[in-house]
């Protein structure tokens, strides 16, 4: 799940201030991240208002990201990034150059800026992707929007048609956690293109949009719940059922991470739904999941056994808390908790404060998938890679098959992949580190079986 791995892909920066030297321009850096590389461009500029900033991650094919705040006082420049809780500080060296350390959940790296880019002259090159589709396609690709009314959002996506007459099964792609543009873009790959492309050449209808807040689509990205982004989903099935071409008998959801949270809420209220593929979807409670996928990740990584075990220890502690918590006391019991256990007014208290505040993830950690998925009854495909350290296979597909076993629905597909990493990519250790490094955006494998499996499960 995207929004609670180690390093949140889509960086955000935050400046403002005052300060005797010039900080206005543009400005670069190379972060180094579990062994990826990730260039970042700021572009600082200066009004009657002080410092507005946006941020260029080209690596990862995001450009003009909006920053909303900056502390920069006697060479000093403290920055909060709130929507990835995490912080960044620096010191300004002289007019070309800033030394610093970017934070978050815990973990430090090192983030140098300055006035000049790393081989400017030289091109990148760009990373290979032999999955991506290029035009022309042998299908119909058209640009669509359609409203989720209640909240006032215009969402925007691409449907893709088979070129021939009649009625077409389709699905709608959801996506996992974190701002998602309608191809599900991460670290050079377009999951969600692949998925599309392949399904519409073999006969399948497929509707992907971008989320609330994102690429085309209108509305606030943050401060939306897991619900909110339900609603959307919901809006993408009217819209759906709307077109000419589209069986609404025949009309499906694919949920990746907590699109596969999603997609069963959906499908256990409307029963117009007639299929469901669940990738990578936990099937644990929320927050024990969560701490499976944090230690994974820090055994793969190498972290001393003692300090996971801490980890462990004060998340647990700290879940529990925001679990047990009323509603507009989540702040309150945390700031008792963090000075009880004698974290300072730093920046980890300032994390821990963040990443809780958010209505996103209080949602996220009080949500437990197996009464939901005990309420479907439509066939369901789940797939999970046996190398996903998000979403642990084994411990959430057995979560996921005792749900189904409850409720004896026997129309139920599940496979754990061997050597597939959460975006069902062939991988080595797992690590999100090798997302961008694997050329390979999805299994071919994978897509193979989840074609047949659909357009057996619509005959």
């Amino acid at each position: 799940m995207k929004k609670i791995i180690l390093f949140v892909p889509f960086i955000l920066w935050c400046f403002f201030g005052f300060a005797q030297q010039e900080i206005t321009g543009d400005w670069y850096g190379q972060l180094n991240v579990q062994g990826m590389q990730l260039q970042l461009i700021f572009h600082i500029a200066h009004g009657e208002n002080g410092y507005t900033t946006t941020m260029d991650s080209p690596d990862q094919g995001a450009n003009g990201i909006p920053v909303s705040e900056t502390n920069f006082a006697n060479d000093s420049l403290h920055l909060n990034l709130t929507a990835l809780n995490a912080a960044y500080k620096g010191r300004l060296q002289d007019s070309l150059s800033i030394s610093g350390k970017f934070s978050q959940n815990g973990l430090n790296f090192p983030l140098n800026l300055s006035r000049k880019q790393k081989s400017k002259t030289a091109k990148a090159e760009a990373p290979k992707r032999p999955q991506e589709p290029k035009e022309p396609f042998p299908y119909v690709s058209e640009e669509v929007k359609f409203d989720n009314k209640k909240a006032k959002v215009s969402l925007a996506g691409t449907l893709t048609l088979p070129r021939k007459t009649g009625t077409f099964p389709a699905v709608i792609l959801i996506s996992g956690s974190g701002p998602q543009n309608r191809n599900e873009e991460l670290m050079g790959h377009k999951p969600f293109l692949v998925i599309a492309d392949y399904l519409t050449r073999n006969g399948i209808a497929v509707l992907r949009y971008d989320d609330r807040g994102v690429g085309e689509s209108t509305g606030k990205f943050k401060g939306a719940t897991t619900y909110d982004f339900a609603a959307d989903a919901k809006a993408a099935i009217a819209y759906l059922k709307s077109r000419s071409e589209i069986d609404p008998d025949k009309i499906g959801l694919i949920g990746h991470s907590e699109g596969g949270m999603i997609a069963p809420l959906i499908a256990s209220e409307d029963k117009s739904i007639d299929f469901v593929v669940l990738l990578a979807a936990p099937g644990l409670p929320i927050d024990k999941m969560m701490l499976l996928q944090k230690k994974g990740i820090e055994k793969k990584m190498g972290v001393p056994e003692a300090q996971i075990n801490a980890g462990q220890k004060m998340n647990s502690e700290l879940f529990a808390l925001v679990k047990s918590s009323k509603s507009g006391a989540v702040q309150t019991n945390l700031e008792s908790y963090l000075t009880t256990h004698g974290i300072a007014d730093d920046a980890s208290r300032t994390q821990i404060l963040q990443t809780f505040e958010d209505p996103w993830m209080q949602t996220f950690l009080k949500y437990d998938p197996q009464p939901v998925l005990e309420k479907i009854d439509c066939p369901v495909l789940a797939l999970n890679g046996s190398k996903d350290l998000q979403v642990p296979a084994t411990e959430n597909l057995e979560a996921i098959r005792t749900a189904f076993s409850k409720s004896g629905n026997k129309n139920v597909t599940i496979k754990e992949l061997p050597g597939l990493n959460h975006l069902f990519q062939h991988a080595d250790t797992g690590l999100p580190s090798e997302y961008a490094e694997i050329e390979e955006t999805f299994s071919p494998q994978t897509l193979q079986l989840i074609k047949g499996w659909i357009l057996g499960a619509v005959k």
